[in-house]
């Protein structure tokens, strides 16, 4: 009998007494005239990578409080459509007793979320009341509003962090409007083990509970226990940031550090992903979508133009801001 020392020669002596289509209705073929086969398409992760790293920068704002400012800063102006984030944090009271005496806004949006601690709100609409722990409000001041913010010095660690929207130029002269959240609004979940409030956007086939905002926020409150990981999925077109409320992180497939004070811009994609880094961290993700308009920005007015910008102004010298 003869004896074959490869495959290769099996399948060549078998091309010899077979017939083609016989030798094809075996199924023996040598690798070398084989078809193709299928390629197997694979999804590509198309992760988010993390542009840039800053620290939060130490400032004094309203009538003397000592906050943290990560965005809208000379470093990190604006962040399309965000225009600033401070965090207050502090057991000392003198550092945020003063608090934010009534000031005006016209044309962006305010969203005060509180930690621990509580804040007093009162305005020109009527509005007022209590911003308790865990609650979150979200200002649309719109044509015109104003109002003022005092920290109460409770005792307790004062906690909180104040983001600005911008609007879009349609909704600049629009009717201020609140939407107040109580904490037992906000949905609380566990996403891979990580706990997550969800203020707005949506998570898990859950929705937060504010809405009808025009930049479609992602407002997440995340707490990473050591060694998770998290993943969400956003649009890919939406401006994203991370803040570091607590401990240290790791962000993207590069794994880029980012510690507590810092915040973390994302590029475009559409998976965000953090770990923590060793122990448990705390983390803010924001997301939004860009207007792509023109920014006129002084004080405590956002516009678009620099005219309408004089106006603002104008109308709030002459009382009529609230009323224009």
């Amino acid at each position: 009998m003869t004896r074959f020392s490869s495959r290769r020669e099996v399948l060549r002596s078998s091309a010899q007494l077979l017939p083609g289509a016989a030798l094809a209705a075996l199924g023996c073929r040598s690798t070398e005239s084989a078809a193709p086969a299928a390629v197997v398409s694979k999804r590509v992760r198309d992760v988010r990578a993390v542009s840039f790293v800053l620290d939060a920068t130490p400032t004094l704002e309203g009538a003397g409080v000592s906050l943290r400012r990560s965005l809208g800063t000379r470093a990190l102006s604006a962040l399309d459509p965000f225009l600033l984030l401070d965090e207050i944090h502090s057991d000392r009271v003198e550092d945020y007793v003063k608090g934010f005496p009534t000031h005006p806004h016209r044309g962006f949006e305010t969203v005060t979320y509180m930690i621990s601690g509580y804040m007093e709100h009162r305005d020109s609409l009527g509005q007022g009341g209590q911003l308790l722990a865990g609650s979150a409000q979200w200002m649309t001041a719109g044509r015109g509003i104003v109002h003022s913010e005092m920290p109460n010095p409770d005792g307790n660690v004062f906690w909180g962090l104040q983001l600005w929207v911008n609007l879009p130029a349609a909704q600049k002269l629009s009717k201020p409007r609140y939407q107040n959240v109580a904490p037992d609004r906000i949905p609380e979940l566990s996403v891979q083990g990580a706990p997550v409030r969800l203020v707005a956007g949506t998570l898990g086939g859950e929705r937060g509970p504010v809405d009808g905002i025009s930049v479609e926020p992602t407002l997440l409150d995340l707490r990473l226990p050591a060694g998770a990981t998290f993943e969400h999925e956003l649009p890919q077109e939406h401006t994203s940031f991370a803040y570091l409320l607590e401990g240290h992180a790791e962000l993207g497939e590069a794994r880029t550090a980012a510690r507590a004070g810092q915040i973390a811009v994302f590029g475009p994609g559409q998976v965000l992903t953090l770990r923590s880094a060793g122990a448990a961290a705390r983390v803010l993700l924001v997301a939004g979508r860009k207007l792509g308009e023109r920014v006129a920005r002084r004080g405590p007015f956002v516009m678009n133009t620099q005219a309408e910008l004089e106006q603002a102004y104008e109308d709030f010298r002459n009382g009529v801001l609230v009323s224009g």
